[in-house]
């Protein structure tokens, strides 16, 4: 699953925390379903937490299957609300359906990945706050992920492998040979 995290520095005083929107893989590529995760105001893991719990709970939906394009919108008080659309296999008609995941089933999914994997979730979080962005750039971080043990669909494996490639090139690791 891959999952483009952007930071909108200036949400213009917007009441949702994030928007999650999943597009599906192009049908002539290899290339998986992407979601992208947009937060607004300040890189905060735990709003980072929740936004990513409802990519992860709008996929286990299943609601439209591979093909749904779905858009939700993360509220602080409701939870994420939003809707899906597909083609019909059978008819080829467009078929629309609302999505709305509870605020405490977005809370306990978000628990759940900060206990697994809440280094890495606070890691991007920091890397998409970091104040050496150049200017004008938009603040996104690509990441690729796997299953994670509790969880159905995503993981951060492959983000913990790169940036530990990147602090080894960075001549940030060393090995400690204790007495």
């Amino acid at each position: 699953m891959d999952v483009l995290v952007m930071l909108e520095e200036s949400p213009d005083h917007s009441p949702v925390l994030a928007h999650v929107n999943s597009v599906p893989s192009p049908l002539d590529s290899d290339r998986s379903s992407r979601d992208v995760v947009t937060l607004y105001g300040p890189a905060d893991p735990e709003v980072l937490a929740l936004a990513l719990a409802a990519a992860v709970e709008c996929h286990r939906s299943n609601e439209g299957g591979n093909e749904a394009i779905r858009h939700l919108g993360v509220w602080p008080e409701r939870g994420a609300v939003g809707d899906a659309a597909w083609r019909d296999a059978s008819t080829g008609e467009l078929v629309t359906a609302d999505l709305e995941i509870p605020l405490d089933t977005l809370q306990a999914t978000a628990r759940q990945l900060l206990v697994e994997c809440g280094g890495l979730i606070r890691r991007l979080a920091a890397g998409l706050a970091m104040p050496d962005w150049p200017e004008g750039a938009r603040r996104a971080i690509n990441v690729s992920l796997g299953p994670i043990a509790g969880l159905t669909s995503p993981v951060f494996l492959p983000l913990e492998s790169m940036l530990e490639r990147m602090r080894e090139a960075d001549g940030l690791a060393f090995e400690y040979e204790g007495d």
